[in-house]
C-alpha cells in the first residue's frame, strides 16, 4: 500500500505536527496529526479509561486534527503511517493507591499522568455553577472574535489564561496554549489570512481541552490582559477577543 501523502493547503500553511504539541522525537515529530489518529487515542481513552478525558491526549489531538482538516493539510479521515504501522496505546499501572496511565503514538509517550484511584476530577477544586469560568470565558472569544487570525498576542494571552485555570507555572505539553503557540508560528509563515488559522479554531473547545478550570476573577483578568498587551505594537487589547472575554466574564462574575 502506498503512503497516504497530507494535501498541502494553499498559502503554504504548515499543518499543526506532533512535535508542535507533544515531546516527541525522530519521525513522529514532523508528522501532522491526523484525524484517524485521534479517532484511535479517543477510543483507547474510551476502552481503557471508560471516556475520554478532558483536556487529555485525545481532545487535544482532535483539537489539532480539527484544524488540520479545516486549512486543508491534511483529509478528513487520514492517518498517520505512524500510527497505522507502530499504534496508539494506553497502559496503566496502579502503585498503592495511584494509578499511573501513560499515552504514546508510534512507541513514543505523548502522555502521562497520575491520579488517584477514585478520580477526584478537574483540579481546581469546587466549581460555583452560576459563574463564569476560564474556559467559557475563552469559548466566549471564540464566537465574539473568532474569525480573526490567531497572532503571537493572542498565544500569549491563551497562555496567561491555561496559567491561571490550572494553577501551572508554564505552558502545559499538548496543551490549549501549546496550540495556540503553534498555530501563531505557523500564522505568521502565512500570506494569505484564509489559510491562516482563526481564534475560533483553537478557543471552540476551550473547555474540553483544558485539563482545569476555575471561575474568572479579576486578577485572572488582568494577568491576560497584560499578557496580550505586551505582545501588540500598539499596546491594546483585540475587541471581542480573549483578554477583553476574560474581563467581561470578571466583572460578571463580579456582580453575581
Amino acid at each position: 500500500m502506498s503512503q497516504e501523502q497530507p494535501r498541502r493547503p494553499q498559502g503554504g500553511a504548515d499543518p499543526i505536527k506532533y512535535g508542535d504539541v507533544f515531546d516527541v522525537s525522530g519521525e513522529l515529530k514532523g508528522k501532522p496529526i491526523a484525524p484517524q489518529d485521534a479517532a484511535t487515542m479517543q477510543a483507547a481513552e474510551n476502552m481503557v479509561l471508560g471516556g475520554t478525558r478532558q483536556g487529555g491526549v485525545a481532545a487535544v489531538m482532535q483539537s489539532a486534527a480539527d484544524v488540520n482538516v479545516r486549512t486543508g493539510a491534511v483529509r478528513p479521515g487520514q492517518v498517520s503511517d505512524v500510527a497505522r504501522d507502530q499504534g496508539v496505546t494506553i497502559s496503566q499501572t496502579n502503585i498503592g493507591s495511584r494509578r499511573v496511565v501513560s499515552e504514546a503514538v508510534g512507541g513514543q509517550v505523548v502522555g502521562g499522568y497520575v491520579q488517584p484511584a477514585v478520580d477526584t476530577g478537574k483540579p481546581g477544586g469546587a466549581l460555583d455553577r452560576d459563574a463564569i469560568t476560564i474556559g467559557e470565558a475563552l469559548e466566549a472569544s471564540a464566537l465574539s472574535a473568532g474569525d480573526k487570525p490567531l497572532e503571537q498576542s493572542d498565544a500569549a494571552a491563551i497562555q496567561a489564561a491555561e496559567v491561571r485555570a490550572t494553577g501551572s507555572n508554564g505552558t502545559m505539553p499538548g496543551g490549549i496554549a501549546s496550540l495556540a503557540q503553534a498555530a501563531a508560528t505557523r500564522n505568521a509563515r502565512t500570506a494569505a489570512n484564509e489559510d491562516k488559522t482563526k481564534l475560533a479554531d483553537v478557543l471552540t473547545i476551550a473547555t474540553d481541552v483544558l485539563p482545569g478550570d476555575k471561575a474568572v476573577t479579576r486578577e485572572d483578568a488582568d494577568r491576560v490582559i497584560v499578557a496580550e498587551m505586551r505582545n501588540k505594537v500598539e499596546m491594546t487589547t483585540t475587541p471581542g477577543g480573549v483578554a477583553e472575554s476574560m474581563a467581561a466574564a470578571a466583572r460578571l462574575n463580579q456582580n453575581k
